[in-house]
């Protein structure tokens, strides 16, 4: 198994995983990016999940400084989710 496959296979509780294959893993961070970000907070409002503030990293740095005013909205959302759920791994500038 690659180093990729071991890691997964161990953060899944298996003892092998394969290339292509769907598994779930605990994990000890999700980053989640300027880019990212938007879409996955609708997704996250929608579910009505509650985060684990300590396994949430944001970081602004595709979009900084923001180039037109669709980039600087996805700033300002990004900062808001951080604000609204607590999350103190939000760095403003990647």
């Amino acid at each position: 198994m690659t180093i990729a496959e071991k890691i997964l296979a161990k953060a899944s509780g298996r003892k092998k995983v394969e290339p292509g294959e769907i598994v779930e893993a605990s994990v000890d961070y999700v980053m989640v990016n300027d880019i990212t970000g938007l879409p996955a907070f609708e997704v996250f409002e929608k579910l009505g999940a509650e985060p684990l503030r300590e396994k949430i990293v944001l970081i602004q740095d595709h979009y900084v400084p923001a180039k037109d005013v669709a980039s600087a909205e996805q700033s300002r959302a990004m900062r808001e989710f951080a604000r609204k759920y607590k999350i103190k791994n939000y760095f403003e500038i990647g």
